[in-house]
């Protein structure tokens, strides 16, 4: 795994507001599993700090929070058999659950790029703000994975079938997309952040600062997403989406037929099984284990070599097509890992 030095994560405090800023910016903040250790360490000291009213989370750099985990360290993992991805998602999962009780006002500057672990540090807290530059996703079948970090929540809870088509395309919300979906709750122009950062109280200077939020793209194409992806299997979902004729569903087709038929079909049945699941902390443990299971499919690794290590972006999936795929491939990644479950509390 990737070496951490002690300032991939700044903490300091600044009047009462603790401030964590992730600060990798060449890597674009991705998440290490040390950086992890830090922040955690952070919110469990100042949870019962009397001199900390509020936490406000950040990310280095102009480009954006943070675009992840480290996926180069976790496809170099995978190939020696994936120990240090579990430990990764060990320490992970349950800071993203803490985030989401946290006794204190916690704040997440989702400004520029939050993607897959970016967004489980922040779309969890209690006042997630957006700005006109915020590209938000869950991007993980592109890699041969599935959404996480109780991501497959958040889309699973989205309007209609909003999350499903967002789950399975890996496609990229707006500002107004991630307020429409349930991922943000403030619009905030970037020129006002200093603003924010720099007050006393960030919590008693927000309102002052939100400013109406820009439309969004995806709500006004619920009418066809929400036909197409009600369907039973990922099949039927192509077909319906072939059926309509429209271009925005064209490209749906092309961005589903170019990832893994076996994460496309976890995906499906983790969004609708997320749908029933009582709490975050159950969706974490399901999420666990298929990222479990996932560190020892031969997609995760190919996957990201395509991707990330090689970029020729041509993955070769196996099984290469979705009728290769049977329920019992499914069905194993919902099965308890070696090691057990996370345990996490209910």
């Amino acid at each position: 795994m990737v070496t951490d030095t002690p300032q991939d994560v700044l903490i300091d405090r600044v009047g009462r507001t603790g401030r964590i800023t992730l600060n990798r910016p060449r890597a674009l903040n991705s998440l290490t599993h040390g950086m992890l250790e830090t922040v955690r360490a952070a919110l469990d000291a100042w949870a019962s700090d009397d001199r900390v009213a509020a936490v406000v989370l950040t990310g280095a750099g102009e480009r954006g929070l943070c675009a992840g985990a480290d996926i180069r360290a976790i496809h170099d993992d995978a190939k020696l058999g994936g120990a240090g991805g579990r430990a990764f998602f060990r320490v992970e999962y349950p800071l993203n659950e803490l985030i989401s009780r946290y006794p204190k006002p916690y704040l997440a500057l989702m400004d520029g790029i939050t993607m897959g672990g970016g967004v489980g540090l922040s779309a969890h807290a209690a006042t997630r703000i957006v700005t006109e530059r915020s590209t938000v996703a869950m991007p993980e079948t592109r890699i041969g994975l599935v959404p996480d970090v109780g991501g497959s929540r958040l889309l699973a809870l989205a309007p209609g079938e909003l999350g499903t088509h967002l789950a399975l395309t890996a496609a990229t919300m707006t500002a107004g997309d991630a307020l429409h979906c349930g991922f943000a709750d403030h619009f905030v122009p970037s020129a006002a952040l200093p603003g924010l950062l720099g007050s006393d109280d960030p919590v008693a200077a927000l309102p002052s600062l939100t400013e109406a939020a820009p439309a969004s793209e995806l709500a006004q194409q619920r009418e066809w997403i929400d036909h197409c992806y009600a369907a039973d299997s990922v099949e039927e979902i192509l077909e319906r989406l072939r059926a309509t004729g429209l271009p925005e569903a064209k490209e749906a087709v092309e961005q589903l037929l170019g990832k893994s038929p076996t994460m496309l079909k976890v995906t499906l049945a983790a969004m609708r099984r997320a749908r029933t699941l009582p709490s975050l902390a159950a969706t974490l443990e399901q999420e666990y284990r298929i990222s479990c299971a996932a560190l020892t499919h031969h997609d995760l690794v190919e996957g990201i070599r395509a991707q990330v290590v090689d970029k020729d972006r041509d993955p070769r999936w196996s099984p290469a097509s979705l009728s290769e795929v049977t329920d019992d491939d499914v069905a194993r990644f919902f099965a308890v890992p070696e090691g057990g479950d996370l345990q996490l509390p209910r």
